[in-house]
């Protein structure tokens, strides 16, 4: 049951990405409604989750809130030594954006989607009621995935098909997590962390990078609704599953 769920993870991914790339004379509304399904998907579903299962602290802080500023740093961390790598040996970047981060943030949304298939498959160990809350939240926010990863892959200027590739495996990774829990079980606190330092991650995604690309040159009122509207989609999501 819970590989048959994840099939519908799976096709939603894909409606997500062919969303992305249906819109490019609107890119500017793409980008700002990405950055508001990431925003909504870090604070309203990702750090809620990984607070609860990472219950530890560490100094006074909890583990999950540690890992997500560490996730923070390192996303930026990455970047700038990828763009310095590229500018250092004469390559092409593309508007100041090397595309390796671009595949690099794109291969760490496939493993969250991994990671949601994981989820699916524990919730329906539990019972089948939680399966299915569990499963409609999943399928509802993978059109976010699926959305993003093809928006993040292309925003740094990687060719339609590199972008296409990550896509698939995004959509694909919900099936292996749901099967893969026949053989194995999660810990719990190392899900938390996974999901605070894939948070931090995201977050950087959206605030340092897809939020101004998309004001840049580009009436801010449309694109700031977008954003919002991006936003409230989570938290209905959030809402409905709970």
């Amino acid at each position: 049951m819970a590989v048959l769920v994840a099939l519908g993870a799976f096709l939603m991914t894909l409606v997500g990405g062919w969303t992305a790339q249906r819109v490019t004379d609107r890119r500017h509304l793409v980008l700002g409604l990405a950055g508001g399904l990431m925003l909504g998907v870090v604070g309203l579903d990702l750090l809620p989750e990984a607070l609860a299962a990472a219950g530890t602290e560490v100094f006074g802080v909890p583990a999950a809130l540690l890992l997500f500023v560490a996730g923070f740093l390192l996303a930026h961390l990455v970047e700038r030594l990828l763009a310095h790598r590229q500018a250092a040996h004469g390559g092409e970047e593309h508007d100041g954006r090397a595309p390796e981060v671009g595949l690099t943030a794109a291969g760490a949304m496939v493993g969250h989607s991994a990671m949601d298939g994981v989820a699916i498959g524990a919730a329906f160990q539990v019972g089948g009621g939680m399966g299915l809350a569990v499963s409609l939240a999943v399928i509802a926010h993978d059109f976010a995935d699926g959305f993003n990863t093809y928006t993040i892959a292309s925003l740094y200027g990687n060719a339609r098909r590199k972008a296409l590739l990550m896509l698939y495996a995004d959509a694909a990774a919900p099936m292996v997590g749901a099967a893969s829990t026949l053989f194995f079980t999660l810990p719990e606190p190392l899900l938390g962390g996974y999901l605070g330092l894939f948070g931090g991650v995201l977050l950087y995604l959206a605030a340092a990078e897809i939020l101004p690309e998309a004001h840049h040159e580009h009436p801010a009122r449309s694109t700031l609704l977008c954003t919002v509207v991006g936003v409230a989609f989570i938290w209905l999501v959030v809402g409905l599953a709970g």
